[in-house]
């Protein structure tokens, strides 16, 4: 068979496997290692069956990850998340809109220290929603903007999806995380113009909250210090040379240990408690990782990337057209796939193709990050969108019509970066 057809009658299996309600990293071995099994026997994929897992898992590298899972879970336990919403609303709550603005401003602040979407979405729906209610926010307004915000938990660093491209690819993770500033700080931006659009548009949706006075705001402002200090600590150290991604890593896991027990929120079974979650976490992203690189690597024993390579390189297709179908195939698997399985799935296939165009290693990362954000709150069922309406109960209808503004800043955003590459360029070039 040649590599298109096995490319087919793999990723035909993998979508028949998930349809039946089979866990993304169990399918993602299974038809890895049957492939791998067809493509050059049955020996050679009991190897790679027992390599990866260990060789993977091993990994210094990617110590990271559950360094970073348990920073998150540690400042997660410690109320944070609450603190930044009410600072945040001390400053525009007393806006039309501004309850809705300051969660997304509070979920950039929360990404900087958890690094999961889907996390930053699920924590925010039980902090700010009943808060937008209490005050007569329309239901499809408050869910949408924490759906919104939500995504900036894998593009604010530090995220572990920038992580886990970077050790894939080989890309500056530090660098990485600082070309993700620009971006988040955009994103941010258009989501609160979207937000004042639909308030101009229909004010009852978003009335004004209670202003508060200037000692209030500092007071709240001051609750949030040492998270911005940490924030501020590790990429400050990663944009200076101080340290690694993974001690960083080390070191705001720490950190956010040291202020959770200051703030008297992390007791003895707390601590036992977050290093479960941790372990728990850190399991099923390994286990998803080593289902890709089972998957990624019948690909490429089948010569899939050379040939896609080869196709686009015969036909002459313009490279910026190439970004366009890969950005709109990930809005279309972010439909049924978190965000993870769609970096460890996709980017062994597309990377070699990106860089061989002449594309900037880190800026296709950054690409690639805001594609997997449109896609977790593209209809019908993206998957912020479907832990936010799990969450509060919401019809999906009424959340789909008013998520789609912030599909389209968004879009904007994705479009912004793509014409002016220098946004999230400029930065990681000023590291050296």
């Amino acid at each position: 068979m040649n590599p298109w057809e096995i490319a087919g009658y793999a990723f035909g299996a993998l979508s028949l496997l998930l349809l039946v309600g089979v866990p993304v990293g169990f399918a993602m071995a299974m038809v890895g290692a049957a492939g791998i099994a067809a493509v050059l026997g049955p020996m050679p994929a009991l190897a790679l069956l027992g390599q990866i897992p260990v060789s993977n898992t091993m990994s210094y590298e990617l110590s990271v990850v559950p360094m970073f899972i348990l920073m998150g879970t540690f400042i997660a336990r410690s109320g944070i998340a609450a603190d930044l919403y009410a600072a945040c609303n001390g400053f525009v709550g007393h806006r039309r809109g501004g309850l809705a603005i300051a969660t997304i401003l509070a979920c950039g602040g929360f990404a900087a220290v958890c690094g999961s979407a889907i996390a930053t979405a699920a924590t925010f729906s039980k902090v700010s929603y009943p808060s937008m209610l209490r005050y007569g926010y329309h239901r499809g307004l408050a869910s949408a903007a924490i759906c919104a915000g939500g995504t900036l938990g894998i593009l604010i660093p530090p995220s572990v999806i920038m992580v886990i491209y970077g050790i894939m690819t080989g890309t500056d993770v530090a660098k990485l995380f600082i070309a993700g500033i620009a971006p988040g700080i955009l994103a941010i931006a258009l989501y609160a113009v979207t937000v004042r659009l639909l308030v101009q548009r229909d004010p009852a949706a978003g009335p004004a909250g209670a202003r508060a006075a200037w000692p209030e705001r500092l007071r709240l402002l001051s609750r949030v210090g040492p998270v911005v200090a940490l924030f501020a600590l590790i990429m400050g150290g990663l944009y200076r040379g101080v340290f690694t991604a993974t001690e960083a890593a080390g070191v705001g896991a720490c950190g956010a240990f040291v202020f959770s027990a200051i703030r008297g929120t992390m007791s003895p079974r707390d601590f036992m408690d977050c290093a479960a979650e941790t372990a728990r976490l850190s399991a099923s992203l390994f286990l998803i990782l080593i289902g890709a690189l089972l998957f990624s690597n019948l690909m490429n024993f089948a010569g899939f990337p050379r040939a896609l390579q080869e196709f686009v390189t015969a036909f002459g297709v313009q490279p910026y057209v190439v970004i366009a179908a890969i950005c709109a195939l990930y809005v279309v698997l972010g439909t049924f796939f978190e965000e993870l399985s769609m970096i460890l799935l996709t980017v062994p296939i597309f990377f070699p193709i990106v860089t061989a165009l002449g594309f900037d290693p880190i800026w296709f990362g950054i690409v690639i990050v805001m594609v997997v954000e449109l896609g977790l709150i593209s209809p019908p069922v993206g998957m912020n969108l479907f832990v936010v309406q799990s969450t509060l109960a919401l019809p999906a209808g009424l959340l789909f019509r008013w998520i789609v503004p912030f599909v389209a800043a968004d879009v904007l955003r994705l479009a912004l970066i793509v014409a002016f590459p220098a946004i999230s360029l400029t930065l990681p070039r000023w590291m050296g």
